[in-house]
């Protein structure tokens, strides 16, 4: 039987979140849209800039593989999460923000010492967001923090794609897969952020390996992976490294494949103001469908229904009320 419904290793990052402008890219020679690294010398200056022009809005535990699990436990899946946060009061704040030892961990009460990364969130009028972050003690994340008979009680593995960015988080990935594929426990990964298709994608490929089972994606990435201009095509190609995927589309719903046909999953019609944790929302409320026994058009209906009540408000993730709130509504729908 079955231990955990999800084992997710990922980067641990506190988001600080500010609403600015589009001017203020121009003027601080930030890219739009994109995940960033940058280092923490440079963020400190950035977050100094911000604070003096903008209010912050808010500071919340984040990283996609952790918003994602801690969307399915707060659902009320089981989940284990392999990360590195340091021994400092962010990493006392982000343990908190896991959900109250909600979600099971390979960190110890003792950690150790150094910086545990941060992720400055920029959020604009049109809700996209733009992040720079500094990995911390996290862009160390190894095989070291793999406890492998965890991963074997689970249904899924989880990778988040920004852990291509670090020789050893890449390693890790790529044995956590691994050890899933040798135990027969299913495996799913996120792209993360276009960034990582356009500047990242051999670090990618090396990790998706021969495939997987689950793979989480919007249609930017889709279509930045496979090269393609036609969003048809793109899907096509996913084909070819994922038995299963979900595409996410924004405006457009999304585009599930169950690995015989393509289920097109209505978006529900919201005022957006902050597109920051969407897609890991999506994934999340996703992976819990599928591992309480939903089918795939039910599973997406219910991740489209959960991102777009996370949008419809600031930060990466919504109070455990509200989860339960979205459950209400959906299996009252």
């Amino acid at each position: 039987m079955n231990h955990y419904d999800v084992y997710g290793i990922g980067n641990a990052l506190v988001d600080k979140e500010f609403e600015v402008e589009d001017s203020f890219f121009a003027e601080a020679g930030i890219e739009k849209g994109f995940m960033t690294l940058i280092e923490e010398d440079k963020q400190q200056q950035l977050l100094d800039l911000l604070a003096s022009r903008y209010p912050l809005k808010k500071q919340a535990g984040g990283g996609s593989a952790a918003n994602s699990l801690y969307a399915l436990s707060q659902f009320g899946g089981k989940a284990f999460y392999s990360c590195k946060v340091a021994n400092d009061e962010p990493g006392d704040f982000y343990m908190a923000e896991l959900g109250d030892h909600n979600i099971e961990t390979n960190l110890l009460p003792q950690r150790e010492t150094g910086t545990t990364g941060r992720c400055v969130v920029m959020v604009t009028p049109d809700a996209e967001r733009t992040m720079l972050t500094h990995l911390g003690i996290s862009q160390y994340v190894s095989e070291q923090e793999l406890k492998t008979e965890s991963v074997k009680q689970a249904k899924y593995i989880y990778i988040e794609g920004y852990l291509v960015t670090s020789d050893s988080a890449r390693a890790a990935a790529k044995r956590l897969k691994q050890i899933a594929e040798d135990s027969q426990v299913k495996t799913a990964m996120t792209f993360s952020d276009p960034a990582m298709v356009e500047y990242f994608k051999a670090g990618v490929n090396e990790v998706l390996g021969e495939g997987v089972d689950l793979l989480f994606c919007n249609e930017k990435e889709a279509m930045t992976w496979a090269d393609e201009e036609n969003f048809d095509a793109a899907c096509s190609k996913l084909k070819t490294i994922a038995r299963q995927f979900a595409v996410t589309r924004g405006a457009r719903g999304a585009r599930l494949f169950d690995g015989d046909n393509y289920i097109d999953i209505a978006a529900h019609n919201v005022k957006a103001v902050d597109t920051n944790g969407a897609g890991d929302m999506f994934s999340g409320a996703f992976m819990y469908g599928l591992t309480q026994g939903m089918s795939f058009q039910r599973a997406g209906e219910l991740a489209s229904l959960a991102a777009a009540t996370v949008v419809s408000e600031f930060g990466p993730r919504l109070t455990p009320d509200a989860h339960g709130k979205v459950l209400q509504a959906f299996n009252a729908a």
